[in-house]
């Protein structure tokens, strides 16, 4: 599956595929943790209370490459991003994740704040 941005002519609302369930890769996911401003992001979905905008997100990057950043995430299966009027929202999709790898994520969020507390908050 190549996800890919759509528009649906009837309605006028824009969706973003997503990988099902059963799609989602471990290699796809580790790799989309492994880079800092993914995983960053990433704490900042597990800390909220629901979904946050991308541009919610204070990162260190362009404009461009966060976007690719938020894709790389959602191709993942990591994130889940909707629109709701021009904003995207994203929120984790932490129960698939779950499903598919049990303590996976908790335990990489867990190691991730156990390294930016040793390193001062990075």
């Amino acid at each position: 599956m190549t996800p890919v941005s759509t528009t649906e002519p009837a309605s006028g609302v824009r969706t973003l595929a997503h990988p099902a369930r059963d799609e989602i890769r471990i290699e796809s996911v580790l790799h989309a943790l492994s880079d800092p401003v993914r995983l960053c992001v990433v704490r900042e979905l597990a800390a909220a209370d629901g979904e946050l905008t991308c541009s919610r997100f204070d990162l260190p990057v362009t404009k461009s490459t966060s976007t690719h950043h938020f894709r790389v995430l959602r191709e993942s299966g990591i994130v889940q991003q909707i629109y709701r009027g021009t904003a995207k929202m994203n929120g984790l999709r932490r129960e698939d994740l779950e499903a598919l790898f049990p303590g996976l994520l908790d335990r990489v969020l867990e190691a991730a704040n156990l390294q930016a507390d040793r390193l001062g908050g990075a």
